[in-house]
């Protein structure tokens, strides 16, 4: 068998048994853009988002953002379980390259990624009545299968440096406060102090929210969005070139 068949079927098997991490991918972002959502939006309307986008619509790209790191998070821990089972180190015995054995990880993960898309910008349609831009949607599979892959490498450099899974557990909890709030997942960054847009514009997770910003209602620069898909690219590779490494060092 190819080994990126090999490793998407073993872990298809474990996702597939884990209902609650299922459960968690596919349908708590849709939770949140429902309960989160409408409530700002009832709250506040559409604050320095102009009279045709309201908060539901500016939201759900965050919404899409916040599934493809949570996702991301979810699919690195396994390299814990691996670890636990003893089979991670019997895997890199295997006749196969560390970069396919990170390739196969991914890959089932960016399958679960579309179909959480496609569940939430569904019930945002069906119940919130966002207009979604449909010609664009084909660019948005494209942001998400990119924005999970790279978010998956990045944690999987972490996963593998640390050793305890306690630690790890608080590393990524720092990361998703950093990296969520500091960001344009939950408010435009026009009317917030220079010091915060700055800060928001090097986060590869405003890069990434941007992207689906744009391809799932139309909203936003197109100059900026060509520079922030670049950097997001770079991001990404670079994550994998160190991840790759990182694996190589296990063993």
């Amino acid at each position: 068998m190819n080994p990126l068949a090999a490793v998407f079927y073993r872990e298809s098997k474990i996702r597939a048994t884990n209902t609650t991490f299922l459960f968690w991918d596919l349908f708590y972002p849709m939770c949140y853009l429902l309960v989160f959502g409408v409530g700002v939006n009832a709250a506040l309307g559409s604050p320095a988002l102009g009279a045709h986008v309201n908060y539901d619509s500016f939201f759900l790209a965050g919404v899409l953002g916040m599934a493809s790191f949570g996702i991301a998070s979810n699919s690195s821990w396994s390299f814990f379980l691996d670890r636990d089972n003893g089979i991670f180190y019997e895997m890199l015995t295997y006749p196969m390259r560390r970069s396919q054995y990170l390739l196969g990880k991914v890959l089932f993960n960016l399958c679960i990624g579309i179909v959480q898309a496609a569940i939430t910008i569904a019930v945002g349609c069906a119940l919130l009545k966002i207009h979604v831009q449909w010609s664009l949607l084909p660019l948005l599979s494209v942001v998400v299968i990119g924005g999970t892959a790279g978010w998956f490498f990045f944690y999987s450099i972490f996963a593998l440096k640390i050793c305890r899974n306690d630690l790890f557990n608080s590393v990524t909890s720092v990361f998703y406060f950093v990296f969520l709030f500091a960001s344009s997942m939950f408010y435009p960054l026009d009317p917030l102090p220079r010091w915060f847009r700055v800060t928001a514009l090097a986060n590869p997770i405003t890069w990434e929210v941007d992207l689906f910003r744009y391809t799932s209602i139309g909203l936003g620069v197109p100059k900026q969005l060509v520079w922030e898909s670049i950097a997001f690219a770079l991001f990404a590779l670079a994550s994998f070139a160190y991840a790759v490494r990182c694996l190589r060092e296990q063993g």
